[in-house]
């Protein structure tokens, strides 16, 4: 298919618009819309939160009735069937448009490439895949867990230069500065679930909540009020019943082993919910199970891990990390402070590589977003 300047341009504005929705469609995907007749935008419109009028919904609405005879530039295949919303195109079908551009088809079993047929069919010019990098670039994790039914993993690693994230008495605040933990709670707030182990919560307390002050975003206030989901991997139920993290807005998921009946009780009491799942050969929770019924239960697209060396390190040697995000302070922590993976690894062929994806810095620290590369014998 050949494009022209003109649909490169209203694509690349549908993708702005999506953009807006980064922090509050899950577990929908960022989706953007833009009508355009006769060389003129007489609509646009993005989705913002699920059960809320999706991208083409609005840019409809905008429109009018200018929107007969327009084209639609819309970053995923409009949606064919019924869930929360009647079906997109259905509704550019009813509304009178003449073309319909989708940066890709939807991943998503219900809807992959009906949508577009539906269109067809209805007499609409329908074509997909202008800019569709970018569009795959909204949502890697909603693509991935239709793909496979999985999230898309993000391990979360603030370190000095020299690769520690804690002192040996796991005293660790702060390594980074407030730019960087800034930036961090937008990674938060973009995640469906964030997950940690309970040796976390057992030396620092931590909350896990996306704080409004530090978002810097105008729609912080928002974005708040729906927190992801805490998830804290507790194979022994050691989680105190006065924890932080129990006190918070939102749910906070307690994944463990135990079958005791009591300290479960007392768990979900103190406002906790728990799951409990089959012990692994190492008598841990399994990590791939668990993320097999986030994304299955709880539609997870993006999983945060922030967690120390060692819950790091398993999620790194079973393979299931699509994406590390280090952040670097220039400092020296010393060779008996905590590493960032725990990786017991004794040969140069069980190394694993790192791709750089981007690399910028953040105040005096330097953001690195960096891809495992899982090759033979590593």
């Amino acid at each position: 298919m050949s494009w022209s300047v003109a649909d490169r341009q209203y694509m690349a504005r549908a993708i702005q618009l999506a953009r807006r929705g980064r922090y509050t469609t899950q577990p929908n995907p960022r989706v953007g819309c833009v009508l355009v007749k006769e060389g003129e935008i007489v609509g646009e419109g993005f989705h913002f939160r699920a059960g809320e009028g999706h991208a083409e919904v609005n840019a409809l609405t905008a429109a009018g009735d200018k929107a007969r005879g327009a084209t639609a530039y819309v970053t995923l295949e409009p949606c064919s069937h019924y869930g929360r919303t009647p079906p997109c195109a259905e509704g550019l079908i009813k509304a009178g448009v003449a073309r319909v551009v989708s940066a890709m088809v939807d991943p998503n079993p219900q809807v992959a490439g009906r949508g577009i047929k539906m269109l067809q069919q209805a007499g609409i010019e329908a074509d997909s895949g202008l800019l569709e990098n970018d569009a795959r670039g909204l949502n890697p994790g909603f693509i991935k867990r239709m793909e496979t039914g999985l999230p898309l993993v993000r391990v979360k690693i603030a370190t000095s230069l020299d690769g520690r994230t804690a002192m040996a008495s796991g005293e660790s605040k702060w390594i980074t500065g407030s730019a960087a933990r800034s930036d961090v709670q937008k990674l938060r707030a973009q995640s469906s679930a964030i997950l940690t182990g309970v040796e976390s919560i057992l030396h620092d307390d931590s909350a896990l909540t996306v704080r409004e002050e530090q978002l810097g975003l105008d729609n912080a206030k928002e974005i708040v009020k729906h927190q992801p989901l805490r998830v804290v991997l507790d194979s022994k139920l050691r989680m105190p019943l006065d924890a932080s993290i129990l006190k918070q807005s939102g749910r906070t998921l307690v994944v463990t082993c135990s079958s005791e009946v009591s300290a479960i009780a007392a768990l979900e009491k103190a406002g906790a919910e728990v799951l409990q799942m089959d012990a692994d050969i190492n008598g841990r929770v399994g990590l791939l199970s668990l993320l097999k019924w986030l994304g299955k239960e709880e539609q997870c697209n993006e999983l945060l891990v922030e967690t120390g060396a060692t819950l790091a390190g398993a999620f790194l040697q079973q393979r299931l990390v699509d994406e590390i995000r280090l952040y670097m302070a220039m400092k020296l922590m010393g060779s008996d402070a905590r590493p960032a993976f725990a990786l017991p690894l004794t040969k140069m062929s069980e190394q694993i590589e790192l791709k750089q994806v981007d690399m910028r810095m953040l105040g005096s620290d330097l953001r690195m977003v960096l891809e495992p590369v899982y090759g033979d014998g590593q």
